[in-house]
């Protein structure tokens, strides 16, 4: 029974580290006009947080990566996962946030898309 209620605590513990960790969203894209893309994003990120959203965006563009040189990543910050997935069901339900990843959508195609914990 003890080791049962240490289990149970630790992960507990470990859920809530977890939801505490900051977070980063990694986005990488193929888009052919950088430009338009980042002023897309821009503009995303201000529509976001007129609507509560924490989420702090950057795009860069990779340098001395070999192969992968010229590469363009959006990364999303978080302060949590909470924080994040509220941001995701917010994309789902609002039109005015579906039409911007649509119009996002025309300037590039997402290569690929990770999440990234915090290790505290």
């Amino acid at each position: 029974m003890l080791k049962k209620s240490l289990f149970v605590l630790l992960a507990f513990v470990l859920v809530a580290a977890i939801a505490e960790s900051a977070i980063i969203r990694v986005v990488v894209v193929d888009t052919s006009d950088a430009a338009a893309y980042v002023k897309a994003v821009k503009q995303g990120e201000a529509l976001l947080k007129s609507k509560g959203s924490p989420a702090v965006i950057r795009v860069l563009r990779a340098r001395f990566a070999g192969e992968d040189a010229g590469s363009v990543v959006a990364t999303l910050e978080y302060p949590n996962l909470e924080a994040l997935a509220k941001d995701d069901s917010r994309l789902a339900a609002d039109p005015e946030l579906r039409a911007w990843v649509q119009g996002l959508d025309k300037l590039r195609k997402v290569v690929s898309d990770s999440i990234y914990e915090e290790i505290n």
